[in-house]
């Protein structure tokens, strides 16, 4: 992965997850200590070779990776001694896929449809790409990853498609146009008839009975001891907090957790993973003004104990080679579309994103589909690129190995590492286009970690301006949390993975204060804002479970009740004396807010206003 240069104040900015063309001219084989930062990717000779701004990297990488290396049930361990440097791979592995071969499968994964009745041309145009697509390819399967509706009024009844029995009926015709096998998963989008069902419960039975299914997740041997497994959210109506969280319920967890520890790595099977959602440390591209704000980035975002077990599963579980996800809106054209195991300790599994089909649903203007091409040796990720007659472009390609290619190949008793994943992503010009922004994910070795934080933080006279978007920092506080400042605003990570959570603290808190982290007398420490100007001190508090980033999306049901009564009551006293001022008065809640733009967390005096 390409390497930031440029310097902001206390620290450099961190590791750049976008892909640009200059960084995609070579191949890269890499070995890389399980959990640990790929140092020989982030090289002086790296950045001399690809400019001042952007080192070389994972762009056209080849990293052998992960753990042990398996050939049916035989197992060889080796230990990493010193980080390999980069070694040059010449050209990409070839493979091929004969339809005599019972190991080929060919899978289509349609990212968010966002089905509007109105405007199906770009959903119709699709279709037509993925079927000629994988009409032309062995074993064909379909993979819908959710939210089948917009999330708009698309039939003028004041009502939202999504979710609705008229939503799931087109939806149902449109997947069975394929013509070929399918499956889905649910998104956070797909329980959203909030008018029509008055339960989780009952949109969900209407959800499964209209689309055919059986149940929220699902389970399908596609070739030889390849199975795809896929897992829907249950919860909207319910969710504590932001309905967009895409949550997995712990009936579907514990199944996930059987199926996988049915289907070892040892005994040959390959899995590939389906949700909505990707999990917290698989490293793709997350919008931190979205959906990091928003507390919506990760499979169960607000449970975190759930939300770690995925992970967990996928460290322990060599079967699981691959996970696509959607949700972001968001393109293939970034390095980060696509994450390799190894540094991110993700045991042997690619992650993977899936974009959208149509114009109107695209973050970046982009409209992507994905083409999985697999057998008993691997598999490719391919993108179809709609707004170019879906041309199929190869993204990446992913080998089982046997071997470890470690520097004296000295087979040792005590191993560390497995090497069961050889990847390859394939250089395009696509990638060469302006960075969308993204969330920062703080690495080990990355030059923004603090390690003395007692003090202030950017202290008057230094060059660390945090009110600019572009200084980068982080650090531990003594409770274990970890904290950083990126985009001008405090963001809290995940202590294990180092994947964003939430917002602390917001842009306009942060204008003009210094930030410290004190003694707090106690044998911890506090995070302070102070000015300048004022003798004013803000306490940011932790929650009461001990994390500090804030649930300050509310749940979009609830949101929309109230709008409907705010316009009811409009119309009311427009009708009784000609024009009408709506206020509203809430609780236990202190803010209306119901989206995550304009959010603040600037600090109250809570006596001033208990006193009132």
């Amino acid at each position: 992965m390409a390497t930031q240069a440029v310097r902001s104040g206390l620290v450099p900015l961190p590791l750049s997850l976008e892909r640009q063309g200059a960084a995609h001219t070579t191949a890269k084989l890499a070995v890389a200590r399980q959990g640990a930062a790929p140092q020989a990717w982030r090289t002086q000779e790296a950045r001399k070779a690809f400019g001042s701004r952007h080192a070389a990297g994972l762009g056209a990488a080849c990293a052998l990776l992960g753990r042990t290396a398996r050939s049916r049930r035989e197992r060889r361990r080796f230990r990493l001694q010193a980080k390999a440097a980069p070694e040059k791979l010449e050209t990409p592995p070839e493979m091929t896929f004969s339809p005599d071969d019972p190991s080929v499968f060919t899978l289509g994964v349609l990212g968010d449809l966002h089905l509007d009745p109105r405007d199906l041309d770009h959903s119709f145009e699709g279709r037509q790409h993925m079927k000629e697509a994988l009409g032309e390819s062995v074993n064909p399967f379909l993979v819908s990853l959710g939210d089948l509706g917009e999330s708009k009024d698309c039939t003028q009844t004041k009502q939202i498609f999504s979710g609705t029995t008229a939503c799931f009926e087109l939806a149902r015709d449109f997947l069975d146009g394929f013509d070929v096998k399918y499956d889905i998963v649910g998104g956070n989008h797909d329980l959203e008839g909030i008018d029509e069902f008055q339960t989780d419960e009952a949109n969900m039975e209407a959800y499964l009975r209209l689309m055919g299914k059986e149940s929220a997740h699902f389970c399908h041997e596609v070739a030889e001891r390849t199975l795809l497994v896929g897992l829907g959210s249950t919860s909207f109506r319910n969710a504590p907090y932001t309905s967009h969280e895409v949550y997995i319920d712990q009936e579907q967890l514990d199944w996930f957790e059987k199926v996988i520890r049915e289907h070892p790595a040892d005994d040959d099977w390959k899995v590939f993973v389906f949700t909505h959602a990707p999990i917290i440390g698989s490293g793709l591209r997350v919008l931190q003004q979205v959906h990091v704000v928003n507390g919506c980035c990760w499979l169960n975002h607000n449970h975190p104990d759930m939300a770690k077990k995925f992970g967990q599963i996928v460290r322990e579980n060599d079967c699981i080679k691959g996970w696509f996800s959607a949700h972001f809106h968001l393109s293939h054209d970034y390095e980060d579309s696509i994450t390799f195991p190894g540094g991110n300790n993700s045991g042997a599994c690619v992650f993977a994103q899936t974009g959208v089909m149509t114009a109107r649903s695209s973050r970046d203007g982009r409209r992507h589909s994905r083409i999985i091409r697999g057998n008993s040796e691997g598999f490719q990720v391919c993108t179809v690129d709609h707004s170019k007659g879906g041309v199929v472009r190869l993204d990446a390609t992913v080998q089982y190995s046997d071997s470890c290619f470690v520097d004296g190949m000295e087979a040792l008793e005590e191993g560390v590492a497995q090497c069961s994943t050889l990847v390859y992503a394939h250089p395009h010009v696509d990638y060469d286009h302006d960075l969308w922004f993204s969330a920062y994910t703080p690495q080990e070795d990355d030059g923004c970690y603090i390690q003395d934080v007692t003090g202030t933080l950017n202290p008057v006279g230094s060059e660390a301006d945090f009110s600019k978007p572009d200084t980068v920092c982080w650090w531990h506080m003594k409770d274990g949390a970890v904290l950083g400042v990126h985009n001008s605003m405090v963001i809290e990570y995940d202590a294990t993975s180092l994947a964003p959570l939430g917002m602390v603290v917001s842009k306009d808190e942060m204008q003009d204060r210094r930030v410290a982290v004190i003694d707090d007398e106690w044998g911890g420490n506090a995070l302070v804002l102070y000015d300048d100007d004022t003798h004013q001190v803000t306490v940011v508090q932790p929650n009461e479970d001990g994390s500090y980033w804030r649930r300050v999306v509310r749940n979009k049901m609830h949101r929309m009740k109230e709008m409907r009564r705010e316009a009811a009551a409009k119309n009311w006293m427009k009708e009784m004396r000609g024009e009408a001022e709506v206020l509203s008065s809430y609780g236990p809640y202190t803010t209306s807010a119901g989206q995550v733009m304009g959010i603040t967390t600037r600090a109250i005096n809570p006596k001033a206003v208990a006193s009132k």
